[in-house]
Formats: structure tokens, sequence, C-alpha cells
């Protein structure tokens, strides 16, 4: 069903991660992060995507951090992605952005509220790359059939991924309804579940989002009991001096652990 170059492990019975950094702070940080992840993700044989942003346009203050520098950024996913050979993830907010990107990652991210956006859907299909649509905020399940029309109709052939990351509820929570997970594998396409964002405490008054990481393995727990193909989790080896959503990072010493816990649900349902 997930069909991305280089992805080991790939075959097993496992679910897929994509994780990393929520953005690239800078070569030695990701590529320490990389390296752990890679190793534990094999070990345990879990298929692994590494996912970084190479820049952060969605900040709610003017002076939020948004980058090291889009060319800089990707040289050092690419280089990542070489090193380990492994496949990459970052996400794009505007159709210019989708060739450039895909010249250094293998797969392109859309992210939540820009998942209707169709000029930035097509731009990603024409890619050839493969697709990760995240479900808007403000989206059921049922309606992402549409995004993924959207990238088929420009590339048949398309490799497309859908990520639920929660919905909204009120003005500064979200709320996870499995039942989205379940809905969105009737595309036939890959299934994740974002179990970081989801946790997310949007629009604080302080300008910076909050979060509730003591909940992330809750989340990814309940998401393979009812049968998503993949988790997203952001991790950082020091949430609380990450330059992007540490609010609701897993610290990175707290994956192997949680990773463990989660092979055991997968062998325990499959």
């Amino acid at each position: 069903m997930l069909n991305i170059q280089n992805i080991a492990n790939y075959g097993t019975k496992n679910f897929f991660l994509i994780a990393g950094p929520c953005a690239i702070e800078g070569r030695d940080m990701a590529f320490g992060i990389a390296e752990k992840i890679v190793k534990l993700t094999t070990d345990l044989k879990i298929p692994y995507i590494f996912k970084g942003s190479y820049r952060k346009a969605n900040r709610t203050k003017l002076n939020s951090f948004t980058g090291i520098g889009d060319e800089k950024a990707l040289k050092i996913l690419q280089e990542i992605g070489q090193t380990f050979n492994i496949p990459t993830v970052t996400d794009i907010h505007e159709s210019h952005e989708a060739a450039l990107a895909a010249e250094y990652v293998d797969v392109l991210q859309i992210p939540a509220f820009l998942c209707r956006q169709t000029e930035l859907l097509d731009a990603a299909a024409k890619t050839g790359k493969a697709v990760n649509i995240k479900k808007g905020q403000f989206l059921s399940g049922a309606s992402m059939g549409f995004a993924v029309e959207k990238v088929e109709s420009v590339n048949p052939n398309a490799q497309v991924i859908l990520t639920d990351r929660g919905n909204s509820f009120g003005y500064s929570d979200l709320v996870v309804d499995y039942r989205n997970i379940v809905d969105m594998g009737k595309f036939n396409v890959p299934v994740v579940m974002d179990c970081t964002h989801s946790l997310q405490k949007p629009n604080q008054t302080s300008g910076v989002t909050g979060g509730n990481p003591e909940m992330i393995s809750t989340i990814a727990k309940a998401a393979i009991a009812v049968g998503a193909d993949g988790l997203f989790i952001e991790t950082h080896p020091n949430p609380a001096e990450a330059k992007s959503d540490g609010a609701n990072m897993l610290h990175l010493d707290k994956l192997e652990e949680l990773l463990i816990q989660l092979v055991r649900i997968r062998e325990a349902i499959a």
C-alpha cells in the first residue's frame, strides 16, 4: 500500500513512522535526531521517513522562527536521505514550492489548513513525488476523498497518504475522533495519525501554540489499535529549546520506549 523509494523494513506487519523535528534548525541537530531514530526503527523493523520543515510559513507572531534558509535546510534534508538511505518529507505552502522541494525530498506534505488548495495539490502531484495530505482541523475524514481525487486526477499513479491531526474544539483546543482513521482508510490510501499536532492548544494569547505532550502515547496507542497504517511524531532532544512547536513535541529520549509499546500493540492486533 505504501510505495516510497528507499523505505526500509517495508513488508513487515509494523506501522510506518514519520518522525523528526518540527523545523530544520541546523545540520547537527537534524543529523543527531535522524541517526537515533534510524537505529531505533532498524532494531524494531519499523519503516521510517524522516520529517523536517525547511521553512515555517504559518507562524502566529511576526518574529517567530521561520527557518535557517530554504536551500540550506533542503540540502540538509537531502543529505540525511542520502547518508542514511531513508526517504524524507517536508511541507510546502505555495504552489511554486512544490518543484523546488521535490528536488531534495521524497514526500511533499500539504499542511492541514491548506488541504483544499487545488493548485497546491495539483503542483505537488505534478512532481511525481508522494503526497502526504493532512486533514484540515475543520474537516471530516470522509471529506478527504476529494483531496485524494484532486491529486490522482493529475497523477493517477501518485502515492497519496492521508494524515489526521485532530479537529478544532472551541477556540484553543483540538479533539481526536478516531472514526476519521477508519473513514479515510476507505479511500485505499495509507492513513496516518499525527500524534503531536493533534495535541496542540492553538490560538494562545501569547502568540505561541501550547500543547499537551504527556498525551502523545495515548493518542499513538489508540491510533494503532483502530488500524492506523502509520504514525507522525515530532521529536526533539530538548523540546523546551525547540525553535518551533516545542510545546507539543515528544522528547527524543522517550521515543524508544513508546515505539516498543506500539510494536507490541501492533503485533497483538495483526
